[in-house]
């Protein structure tokens, strides 16, 4: 019985470091625009649900790599407390990030955005491997570095939703709730 006890334990380890690979991956992919990487976070059927972005991973791939060679100079993303939610075949994983990216304005203005939020994401594994199924940018902070007195309502606009919730109304607990959690 130990034996079957540590070999579950061994393979949650293991899945849980995949999982974490997996962020890592996406990371590296979006700020170094590097295609392979971010397809390879995500499965082809997966969704994104992305600040103004809205639908399949594969565009919302397409539409970040068309934005960044555009307009965006630099971006890093960090992330940091991560908790995953094991059920089987699925896990949802919430990550939280850090990003400090340079862009333009509508006006081609060069800006400079602190984000801090959280993916929270239904990771999938199919024939022994993990990614993204779906996934749902929460942004819970931003700073202008360029315009420090914007409002709140300025800040996260329509773009940057949703905005991070308290206890039961933070898509978090949809997502776990979805999961059986």
């Amino acid at each position: 019985m130990q034996h079957q006890d540590l070999g579950r334990q061994l393979e949650e380890l293991m899945d849980r470091e995949a999982i974490r690979e997996c962020m890592h991956r996406y990371c590296r992919g979006i700020d170094r625009q590097d295609e392979a990487a971010l397809r390879s976070a995500y499965w082809p059927d997966a969704v994104d649900c992305h600040g103004p972005y809205r639908g399949s991973a594969t565009g919302f791939i397409d539409w970040a790599l068309k934005k960044l060679a555009a307009d965006g100079e630099r971006s890093i993303h960090n992330i940091t407390n991560m908790s995953i939610t094991l059920a089987g075949a699925q896990a949802g994983v919430e990550t939280y990030f850090l990003a400090l990216q340079r862009d333009r304005d509508a006006q081609g203005v060069a800006r400079e955005i602190f984000l801090a939020g959280r993916y929270v994401d239904c990771f999938e594994k199919r024939g022994g491997e993990w990614r993204i199924a779906k996934r749902t940018v929460v942004y819970d902070w931003l700073h202008h570095l360029d315009a420090p007195s914007m409002s709140e309502a300025e800040l996260f606009g329509p773009m940057r939703q949703p905005r991070g919730g308290l206890c039961n109304s933070d898509p978090i607990y949809t997502l776990l709730q979805s999961l059986g959690g």
